[in-house]
């Protein structure tokens, strides 16, 4: 499975917000808070310098701390704060059930995900996500293993119609190049593929019901580590602690 962040946006607004409900706004202040960022941030939005711009931009970079240190301060608890802050990840190789259950958060997203579809793509018999490799062996990976095991014909007849073989089974004749039928003999193990975009405030929720120390499957744990522990690389203000205690 492969999980990439590609990007964080919204942390200038963020930022915005703490001046806000005290009437401590001004124009040149959110100015001034939109440049330190577009200093302090690279174009994806991560907090990546090197020793040259971290000197360069070292009161940018005090003053950024600062605004950030407030932020997650009171973001954790006035949470409308953090739903500012976008990130969009990339996500390839997870078995579809577990998208499934990704997906149960779709609401979380603004339903800003989308996957690749069962419909318009074909899938191989042997093909499962990495998270079952040396688990299971789908049927048709044990016939290429050791076809001298098994006589699989190529058509079978039931109830007057003829059947051919097909991914995991048969499908009828004339049926048998119809996307919305072969889809139906595709198995959950079955990489999938999707990307999806959340704020961190509604991501909290995900983390809390989907990280290490949940009930949640294994594949689906890794990836929530895994986007938590990008989102903490990237920008290191944010870190599964500060998930915890945001509030719901």
């Amino acid at each position: 499975m492969n999980v990439y962040l590609n990007e964080i946006t919204g942390i200038a607004d963020a930022i915005t917000t703490m001046y806000m409900s005290k009437r401590t706004h001004t124009r040149e202040l959110e100015e001034r808070i939109r440049r330190v960022c577009h200093c302090v941030l690279n174009e994806n939005g991560f907090l990546e310098q090197s020793d040259y711009e971290k000197e360069v931009y070292a009161e940018m970079n005090k003053e950024f701390d600062e605004y950030m240190s407030k932020l997650v301060k009171w973001g954790t608890k006035h949470i409308t704060m953090l739903r500012f802050v976008d990130f969009s990840c990339t996500v390839e190789g997870l078995h579809r059930a577990d998208q499934d259950d990704w997906d149960a958060h779709a609401m979380r997203f603004n339903n800003r995900i989308i996957r690749a579809s069962t419909r318009l793509a074909t899938f191989d018999g042997d093909e499962i996500s990495d998270y079952y490799k040396g688990k299971i062996l789908p049927m048709d990976s044990a016939i290429s293993v050791d076809p001298s095991l098994f006589h699989v014909p190529d058509s079978i007849v039931v109830d007057g119609e003829t059947y051919v073989r097909s991914t995991n089974g048969y499908i009828r004749e004339d049926l048998k190049d119809n996307k919305d039928v072969k889809r139906g003999l595709y198995m959950e193990c079955i990489p999938s593929k999707f990307i999806f975009k959340c704020n961190i405030t509604e991501f909290a929720h995900v983390f809390k019901e989907r990280n290490i120390d949940s009930g949640a499957n294994p594949e689906v744990k890794e990836l929530c580590e895994r986007i938590v522990a990008q989102i903490t690389a990237k920008i290191p203000y944010f870190t599964r602690e500060m998930f915890e205690k945001i509030e719901q």
